[in-house]
């Protein structure tokens, strides 16, 4: 009877082994099997390790950006457009993780759990993906930013459409230089990485946007202050250097000139506190925006730890440790421009199976409520003023721009170029995008990114009011 037992438990074990393994298979082939159908042995899909065999990539009036001809990856005809749009569609060997190639690859190849890859085989082609971007307005941003790192993108604040997005530097994929990998002039640093969606960036005085707020939300009386600018500032044990001297100014002012004494006194009362307290309600040090369920954004910093008041008075005007995300920045500035609600960035329209039939097709999201209506309208008073009283309408006719520039110092080498940056939208119903440019070492921001948005937003305006 003892034997029978011992038998007994010893085929139970065996059992329960054979279900473990089975689980575990199971396991395995519902999260791996994706990247077993994907490798790049799979001669079905690849040819020398690049994608061959795959779907449409379209930009929003159907004008396709990538396909498959011959057995091969083929590209738009125009040079432009596959420079202007080679971090969004992708290269077609993964190098760029967040190009639609890499990231929407088992949707552009038709992939699904139960049936693998079998559609590809029946049909020779994959689902076709539709994008939000407008591709004669990313080769106008790309033709506007020139030689010069940096990126360049425009959202629809009410529903998320990311139109445009253009990263530099970039390359011709059907000619691609041989010397990327050995060159030593940095001409092709971070070539393979999307600066919208992967940079960081210290934001300058676009933080002041930001500092804006906390100020308007925390201290009842900041309309009838008065700063005055000398030049710099003391805070703490330290100065805050200002670009001008702007004497006796009120709080609309310091924001149109942009005055670092005033914003760094603002930040220095309000506090780390209250000023990271609004910095992570609108997205810094507490998550990752993710762009169509597929694309992570690098997440936005604001670190003011045990930090002295200098600190915080630099980080109030955008220096200091503070790092921006440019997904995150142009879904903060749309939040402003849709009465305070921040809606889901997106990239990817719809998805066709090879019959023709919509399998998917994207929705507008909202992030939630990232300023309140009254909190939204104030900011949006004084971004217009900074446009009409500083920068100059003329950039931006029949437009009611409203906006914000950076000139952001990188290093504390005095020949080193800062960055600049542009944030801003359009007021009128019409045309509701708002805009983000970053260039890196260049000049001040009015002189190289204010004139790269106006011939952006005057082609939005041709695509979108014509």
């Amino acid at each position: 009877m003892k034997t029978i037992s011992k038998r007994a438990l010893i085929l139970y074990a065996i059992i329960l082994l054979f279900l473990a393994g089975c689980g575990l298979l199971f396991y395995n082939l519902v999260t791996n099997s994706s990247d077993w159908a994907m490798n790049r042995v799979n001669k079905h899909l690849y040819s020398s390790g690049s994608l061959a065999t795959a779907g449409d990539v379209k930009d929003a009036n159907g004008i396709v950006l990538a396909t498959t001809q011959n057995g091969a990856r083929a590209y738009n005809q125009s040079k432009n457009i596959r420079l202007s749009t080679l971090h969004t569609v992708g290269d077609n060997a993964g190098f760029i993780a967040s190009g639609i190639q890499t990231s929407f690859k088992d949707e552009l190849t038709g992939y699904t759990l139960v049936d693998g890859v079998y559609n590809l085989k029946r049909y020779g082609k994959g689902n076709d993906i539709t994008l939000t971007i407008n591709s004669n307005v990313c080769a106008t941003a790309y033709k506007a930013l020139g030689e010069r790192k940096g990126t360049v993108a425009v959202m629809n604040y009410k529903t998320g459409e990311l139109v445009c997005i253009v990263s530099t530097p970039t390359y011709d994929i059907m000619n691609k230089p041989d010397d990327i990998l050995t060159d030593t002039t940095g001409k092709y640093d971070g070539i393979y990485m999307n600066r919208f969606f992967s940079g960081l960036y210290t934001p300058g005085s676009t933080f002041k946007v930001i500092t804006a707020a906390c100020a308007i939300e925390n201290i009842p009386d900041i309309y009838t202050r008065t700063f005055e600018c000398e030049g710099k500032i003391q805070i703490g044990e330290g100065y805050v250097i200002c670009s001008g001297t702007h004497g006796e100014i009120n709080f609309e002012k310091a924001m149109n000139k942009s005055c670092n004494c005033a914003f760094a006194t603002i930040a220095d009362e309000l506090g780390s506190e209250k000023l990271t307290a609004t910095a992570e309600r609108l997205g810094f040090n507490t998550k990752n925006l993710i762009v169509s369920d597929k694309i992570k954004c690098a997440k936005s910093k604001l670190n003011l730890t045990e930090s002295a008041p200098l600190d915080i008075g630099w980080a109030g005007i955008g220096q200091y440790t503070t790092l921006i995300n440019p997904c995150q920045m142009l879904t903060m500035i749309s939040a402003i421009a849709n009465n305070g609600t921040a809606v889901s960035p997106y990239l990817v329209s719809e998805i066709k199976n090879p019959e023709g039939e919509v399998t998917f097709f994207e929705k507008t999201e909202t992030l939630g409520e990232f300023f309140s209506p009254s909190v939204a309208q104030s900011l949006d008073n004084l971004l217009r003023s900074n446009v009409k009283n500083q920068y100059g309408d003329s950039y931006f006719k029949g437009m009611d721009m409203c906006g914000k520039t950076g000139t952001a110092e990188i290093s504390d080498d005095e020949d080193a170029k800062p960055n600049a940056l542009f944030v801003g939208y359009s007021n009128n119903e019409d045309m509701p995008f708002a805009i983000i440019v970053v260039v890196e070492n260049t000049t001040s921001a009015i002189k190289s990114a204010v004139p790269i948005a106006s011939a952006v937003m005057r082609e939005v305006k041709t695509e979108y009011t014509n």
